[in-house]
């Protein structure tokens, strides 16, 4: 009975993680309906679960709802990125210099373990973003406020809606790198008002780089 009782909730959120990939990898494109039917079909299961995955990305903001036309997947305009972008600075920003202010020895080894394979990949796009994704979440953990992560984790959510425009600009990989680098520099000196600084600064050119 207890199994019977957990395997729907399991299932839509199993569902929502296979359309969020979908979303991010751009096999369902940004502004396109959503074909709740065929999915379905095409998952072997209900509408029910389906229609259930869809309202948790809907509060992600990766898809929108409309009356009585469906299931949409979000388009960012440049208010909302300009919006998310903005926040994620003084979040991001706010946890850095935290880090930088407080981190252990071992954590900074292990950020810079992080950056040294962001250096690595840099002739691989993909590689390079998630390399540098799990830099920017190992640097909020370690910063440890909870809530500042959700709040991040949402945002960085609808950011990777454009990801690939932002990585695509020529030359921006390597800035990026560059300003990691910087950033890098004034955690390990333990600069806390410079490492602030050097995150906003990394922010405000990906925003840039994004338009």
């Amino acid at each position: 009975m207890a199994e019977l009782s957990l395997s729907p909730r399991a299932l839509y959120e199993e569902v929502s993680e296979l359309l969020r990939q979908r979303i991010f990898n751009r096999e369902l494109a940004p502004g396109s309906w959503i074909d709740e039917l065929k999915l379905a079909e095409e998952y072997g299961i209900s509408r029910t679960p389906l229609r259930e995955a869809l309202k948790v990305l809907a509060t992600e903001g990766l898809v929108t709802m409309k009356v009585r036309r469906g299931a949409y997947v979000t388009e960012v305009s440049e208010r909302d990125l300009a919006d998310v972008y903005h926040l994620l600075a003084l979040l991001e920003s706010d946890a850095a210099g935290v880090v930088a202010a407080q981190a252990t020895e071992p954590q900074l080894k292990e950020l810079q373990g992080l950056h040294n394979e962001l250096e690595k990949a840099v002739a691989n796009r993909e590689r390079f973003f998630e390399i540098n994704e799990a830099f920017h979440m190992r640097l909020l953990e370690i910063a440890n406020n909870r809530w500042r992560d959700q709040m991040v984790a949402d945002l960085r959510k609808v950011m990777k809606l454009n990801r690939h425009n932002s990585l695509l600009k020529s030359g921006r990989i390597e800035e990026s790198l560059n300003e990691h680098r910087a950033l890098m520099a004034a955690i390990s000196a333990r600069d806390a008002v410079l490492t602030l600084q050097r995150m906003q600064e990394h922010f405000r050119n990906g925003l840039e780089a994004a338009n």
